[in-house]
């Protein structure tokens, strides 16, 4: 008997005996034949790439935890310098996979962020949680908000800096559509940098830049400082909005399927677990407050996942739609319409110089049948919908029913 028959007997011997047919078994099939080892991950030991920020804590309690055995990988998280350095070694494969900005991975799939190569995202990592911040000096002169901010800037007749952390990414995109909504041209009426996230707060300590937009902690670090303010949140901007996604190549997915699908899940797991309760929070805040990780007071981390803001100017308030990492799986499926809207604004911002075939695109990049299957196993709700719709700080809503003509109806673009 040849070692394939053989392989495809007791494989029907095992469905057999569960009662499982071979059609249409659904997740009790998978589990079964993963159990069996025929569906076991191809590579055991992966190497996740992540930025010292709030929003990588489910790739890291994954490990810490040791979810990912469960799901047969050992996750490595290794911590990167600045998104660029996440992008090369994705594009080379250094990193198998990446906590990453969703807006770095479809610039690289279409060649306006570095070298192109096919990309794909198979999970969101979070919702909600970043933020604008202005410089103290600039609050002190009246700009402690969008509204305050364009009257200085028309008022002081001089260059405004303002940092992001990725040209295609987004906190780009949070800070040009929040600078457009109170009538400020990012392209025309400021400077705007690339600086890395943990260098945000010291870059403004001396000086470079008026305002940055980055995730957390470093905005709540930056008035903890005393050298910054919270003029907006993100979610300000768009309530439960798309953030980090866990990113890898397409490459990868199609030499390890298995692998990405046991990634996902176990990723899945610890996204569920961090926002089961306060306990969760807090062990998650005290670890990756750790030096291996984010490398901040705990403080730093803990008060604004559990929603509790203050704006450096003595306001304070409970937000419900702080950050969030699971949400009943509402925050990690990969929806077209939240890829498609990066694309809407890399138009309308001048990134891409024509209109891409936006659907397309989306449906290539985000890897729905890998996060189905992930979902599967990690009995992780799935929505009915592949797309999603929002009103955004400005009134107009997204829906991705036409995104060309939304990336052209900005009275205020490239």
């Amino acid at each position: 008997m040849t070692n394939s028959l053989k392989t495809s007997i007791d494989r029907r011997t095992v469905l057999q005996a569960a009662g499982i047919g071979a059609v249409g078994a659904g997740p009790a099939l998978r589990a079964l034949v993963h159990a069996q080892g025929s569906d076991a991950p191809e590579k055991k030991e992966v190497k996740i790439g992540f930025i010292p920020l709030t929003d990588c804590a489910s790739v890291v309690m994954a490990s810490v935890l040791g979810i990912d055995k469960k799901y047969g990988v050992s996750i490595v998280p290794t911590k990167e310098a600045s998104w660029a350095g996440v992008r090369d070694k994705l594009v080379n494969g250094e990193l198998d996979f990446a906590h990453v900005l969703y807006g770095l991975v479809y610039g690289v799939h279409l060649g306006i962020a570095g070298p192109k190569k096919d990309m794909a995202v198979l999970m969101g990592l979070n919702h909600n949680g970043q933020a604008i911040t202005l410089s103290r000096k600039l609050a002190e002169k009246g700009a402690v908000d969008g509204a305050g901010l364009a009257r200085l800037m028309a008022a002081e007749k001089r260059e405004y800096t303002f940092a992001q952390t990725f040209p295609t990414g987004t906190h780009a995109m949070w800070l040009y559509y929040w600078l457009a909504a109170n009538g400020i041209d990012p392209v025309r009426d400021a400077k705007v940098i690339t600086v890395p996230p943990p260098q945000m707060v010291a870059n403004m300590r001396v000086g470079n830049m008026d305002g940055f937009c980055v995730g957390e902690p470093w905005n709540h670090r930056a008035i903890m400082d005393g050298i910054g303010v919270t003029a907006t949140t993100t979610q300000e901007i768009w309530r439960d909005h798309p953030e980090k996604v866990l990113g890898t190549t397409s490459e990868f997915v199609r030499r390890n399927p298995n692998t990405a699908r046991a990634v996902t899940a176990a990723i899945l797991e610890a996204s569920r677990w961090i926002d089961e309760g306060l306990a969760n929070k807090n062990r998650m805040a005290e670890t990756i407050a750790g030096k291996a990780y984010v490398n901040t007071d705990v403080q730093g981390i803990n008060q604004r996942i559990l929603g509790r803001y203050q704006d450096g100017m003595g306001k304070t308030w409970d937000d419900p739609n702080h950050m969030k990492f699971f949400n009943a799986g509402a925050v990690n499926f990969p929806y077209l319409s939240d890829g498609m809207w990066f694309l809407t604004q890399h138009k309308r911002w001048g990134l891409l110089k024509e209109h891409p075939d936006y659907a397309a695109v989306a449906r290539a990049v985000n890897r729905i049948d890998i996060y189905k299957q992930a979902a599967a196993a990690s009995k992780t709700p799935l929505p009915k919908s592949e797309m999603r719709s929002q009103k955004l700080i400005d009134g107009v809503l997204w829906d991705g029913k036409d995104p060309a003509r939304y990336a052209d109806s900005f009275k205020i673009r490239a």
